[in-house]
């Protein structure tokens, strides 16, 4: 069987949670990094903002358009690493399927801490 290819992407639009202390602390970090405005960020929290899935679900898990397809979870965020220059190396390691299945892993079980860590973030930031 074939590996897909490396990609790197000229541009990946990420939606986000804008109401997740902790998600506007990432994108503001990625926004910063990316020197090339090769990010397009979407903030659901806004419910003007046009969703390419149910709103719910674009707040519960990051989700991001890249070359064409959607992806969520530990895949958008590779998706969104591939377009920096400085994170491209982990965003191109998670297309590997052991890395991004451990990525995704790791996602997953920070979902389930992901609301004491936002209380806490929203404690932290009074």
């Amino acid at each position: 069987m074939e590996q897909p290819a490396l990609v790197v992407p000229s541009r990946v639009t990420v939606w986000y949670d804008g109401g997740c202390p902790l998600c506007v602390r990432e994108i503001a970090l990625m926004q910063r990094l990316d020197k090339a405005k090769r990010l397009h960020l979407v903030d659901v929290d806004n419910p003007d903002a046009a969703c390419p899935v149910d709103r719910k679900l674009a707040l519960a898990r990051l989700h991001a358009l890249e070359n064409g397809k959607l992806l969520s979870g530990a895949a958008a965020f590779a998706a969104m690493w591939r377009v920096i220059p400085q994170l491209r190396w982990l965003g191109l390691a998670a297309q590997v399927p052991p890395v991004g299945w451990a990525l995704e892993g790791a996602y997953r079980a920070f979902l389930i801490v992901r609301p004491a860590v936002q209380q806490l973030f929203k404690v932290l930031l009074r």
